[in-house]
């Protein structure tokens, strides 16, 4: 029986029961996609024409999660601004070269604890420097942190980490995806993906208003077919240049964001973002075999670690040069310890690679702590900075005390030596 379409119909389903669950929990959405992927798939019971395990559908679905890549990368490219970066000041140049260098730092260190090999070392790298924009996004609006100081800051170290991780998945691509085995081979691939990167852009500006007089005028019908047309085209050359498809997205949505129609484009585009984006996390888990994460978990219980530290670091570092409370500055660290989308981006670039199954396992483990324990972390950062402001004045306390009874005893060791 062909039962492809009831197929796509219960995931689509169960996507959305736990999008409700996630609502009525005030938590994001992306941990709770991955979990029912990983709880159905092909272990999963099947009876009459509800078959959980989605054979038939699988390659549609795992199509359609490829799909929410390219839309999530083409809007966050709508979003970018390189204008807004440069004239976001010091404190976001000192908060993102931080945060992108002790992350990235901190994965080179647990990919040589681990004993990784180098290329499955730099897919943990950009797994552990890729926040989740998405999530962040969410979590200060759902807050209504969007007028505080340090959300510009904030949304500032994001954009530059966007940018760092572009150039690394390139970087990425051409290591992982083109199998130069040589260093001269992934150099001259490096170099050609980030040539080609940088001549879209350039050359993507002057055409802007070509571009604009294309799409004056247009039917809504027509507006959208030329608007995807071009991102699948795009993300698709990309590809034949070793450049992954979700940085041709990128690069679509980078040019675009200069377009005067960019609000008519996102309106459009929005839609399909959130269907596609939700069936790409779905089909993530779809893939993960729960079995199969018990080698993962203490590896990314240290790397979650190691960021909410770094993170924290950085936040206190962009706040700081900023002139911001330390409250603010902390603030900055919780909200940006999330992990989602781009992590696993980077995950499955290292799968269609056919590197080690353990970064696969990996990126799921570290992604569902950091996407539970960020927002967390977020709404309650002012209970956790509280109680460490008073764990620290009670330890100062406790050090001021000894050392006054200490200099007590000295003296009265002194009258003793006097008399």
């Amino acid at each position: 029986m062909d039962t492809i379409i009831f197929e796509v119909g219960l995931a689509i389903a169960l996507i959305g029961l736990v999008g409700v669950i996630a609502t009525k929990l005030r938590f994001s959405v992306i941990p709770f996609y991955i979990l029912v992927g990983m709880a159905v798939g092909p272990h999963a019971p099947h009876f009459w024409i509800f078959d959980f395990r989605f054979i038939e559908s699988s390659v549609f679905i795992d199509f359609m999660g490829r799909m929410g890549v390219l839309f999530l990368l083409f809007y966050l490219g709508l979003e970018f601004s390189v204008g807004r970066l440069i004239k976001s000041g010091k404190s976001i140049v000192v908060g993102g070269i931080s945060y992108v260098a002790i992350n990235f730092v901190s994965g080179l260190l647990l990919g040589w604890l681990m004993g990784l090999p180098l290329p499955e070392t730099l897919v943990i790298c950009g797994i552990m420097t890729s926040s989740s924009t998405a999530i962040v996004a969410k979590v200060l609006v759902d807050l209504k942190r969007t007028a505080n100081p340090e959300t510009e800051i904030i949304m500032g170290m994001i954009m530059f980490d966007d940018l760092f991780i572009a150039i690394h998945m390139s970087i990425l691509s051409g290591l992982v995806l083109s199998g130069a085995a040589s260093f001269t081979g992934v150099l001259l691939t490096s170099l050609s993906a980030l040539t080609f990167i940088l001549l879209f852009i350039i050359l993507g500006r002057k055409i802007v208003p070509a571009i604009d007089k294309v799409l004056n005028g247009k039917s809504s019908e027509l507006f959208l077919l030329l608007v995807l047309a071009s991102l699948f085209l795009i993300a698709g050359f990309s590809e034949t240049l070793h450049v992954a498809e979700a940085i041709g997205a990128l690069l679509v949505g980078l040019v675009l964001a200069e377009s005067t129609h960019v609000k008519r484009i996102e309106h459009h585009v929005m839609n399909f973002r959130d269907f596609f984006g939700a069936m790409f996390f779905f089909s993530f888990g779809l893939t993960i075999d729960p079995l199969s994460l018990g080698g993962a978990i203490g590896m990314a219980v240290v790397a979650a670690i190691l960021t909410i530290i770094g993170n924290i670091i950085s936040g206190m570092l962009a706040g700081r040069a900023a002139g911001m409370s330390t409250r603010a500055s902390a603030n900055i660290g919780f909200t940006l310890a999330s992990r989602g989308e781009f992590s696993i981006i980077m995950a499955n670039i290292g799968k269609a690679g056919g590197l080690l199954p353990v970064v696969q396992s990996f990126a799921v483990m570290y992604v569902l702590i950091l996407a539970i324990l960020g927002p967390l972390m977020t709404k309650e950062s002012k209970t956790i900075y509280n109680f460490c402001h008073k764990s620290v004045q009670w330890g100062n306390s406790v050090v001021s005390r000894k050392k006054k009874q200490g200099k007590q005893q000295e003296k009265g060791n002194e009258t003793e030596i006097d008399n």
